[in-house]
């Protein structure tokens, strides 16, 4: 993915709505031709603004995606956790969350294109590090095990190790579930297992 770097001191930074209009154009730029053909230039263009107005906010196009991709994996995490139950306990809420979340993105069009196009931009976050949407999930996800385990409706342990761990085994259903059907057959029975393996690993 090309990029151009400027010196120029950032000015004022752009609104909220601004800003979604950029991420908004980002993501057409990346549906019409991949993630590593995108550049600040053509994200520019489709916003109807210029290279410049961008650089005040992101010095690179690595950055506006990354905000990006953040943007809308969590709108997929908030979907999902809109359609719960509040008065589940812990437990239930947490195996209907991972599941709707897991669906949701496998679902989500951008994420798709990007693993149709440019697979290679996930493997950073598959392979060396976390990024900021697998942090605020994992935040969440230890935070309503603790209240489980307050209530005894989950079992004890170590609550960022086994968020974390439902992370890890989620990336495969996420993301390669497919590659375990046939003829591109529907994956929907992944998602009852994912469901009772979530429930079996947190239940006491």
């Amino acid at each position: 993915m090309t990029s151009i770097r400027h010196n120029d001191a950032p000015t004022e930074a752009p609104t909220a709505s601004a800003e979604d209009a950029y991420l908004d154009a980002a993501r057409d730029a990346i549906l019409a031709v991949g993630w590593s053909r995108t550049t600040l230039t053509d994200i520019a263009r489709r916003a109807g603004v210029s290279r410049m107005t961008l650089y005040r906010r992101w010095p690179d196009t690595q950055a506006l995606v990354a905000d990006l991709m953040t943007r809308e994996w969590g709108r997929v995490v908030n979907e999902a956790v809109g359609t719960l139950d509040p008065a589940a306990d812990p437990l239930h809420r947490i195996t209907a969350g991972v599941v709707a979340i897991v669906r949701g993105l496998r679902a989500d069009e951008l994420l798709r294109r990007i693993i149709d196009l440019d697979p290679e931009v996930l493997l950073p976050y598959l392979l060396e590090r976390r990024g900021r949407s697998q942090d605020l999930l994992a935040t969440s996800l230890a935070g309503l095990i603790r209240k489980g385990q307050r209530h005894d409706s989950i079992r004890e342990g170590d609550a960022d190790v086994l968020a974390r761990s439902l992370l890890l085994a989620c990336h495969g259903f996420a993301l390669s579930a497919h590659t375990m059907t046939e003829d591109d057959a529907d994956v929907s029975a992944f998602d009852t297992e994912l469901g009772h393996l979530v429930e079996r690993f947190l239940k006491p």
